[in-house]
């Protein structure tokens, strides 16, 4: 795992980790007070819990904006080479959707993570 965080690059994938914990903790800030009945003010907390969506959005930008990064710095180094060998091209762009990957796999937990405190929210304002 460690391999694949540096193979992606470690500042976009710096990034996304640090998307990711703020996702979680944002989470945890406004969903434990529903959760443990200490916030009464439903459509308040429903409000702050959309923001989960938008923090998955933006990993998956940024996500995407690594790698065409990625692959913009592969296609200059390319351009200067002339040739090169199929496999060294092909494991570039393998290369390149280490952060994509890894930008949509936050943005389907931030999906998940909202329609279950979502589910629950509305459940208890019932």
């Amino acid at each position: 795992m460690k391999n694949l965080f540096y193979m992606g690059g470690p500042l976009f994938m710096g990034i996304l980790t640090a998307l990711l914990i703020v996702l979680v903790a944002w989470t945890v800030y406004h969903f434990l007070p529903v959760f443990f009945k200490k916030e009464k003010n439903f459509a308040k907390t429903r409000s702050q819990l959309k923001q989960i969506k938008t923090i998955g959005t933006f990993a998956l930008i940024t996500g995407i904006l690594g790698q065409l990064i990625g692959l913009y710095s592969a296609f200059s180094a390319v351009e200067e080479v002339g040739s090169v060998a199929p496999a060294l091209l092909m494991g570039g762009l393998k290369v390149s959707m280490i952060t994509t990957i890894y930008g949509i796999l936050i943005f389907l937990f931030s999906l998940l993570i909202w329609f279950i405190a979502d589910l629950i929210v509305s459940k208890k304002s019932e």
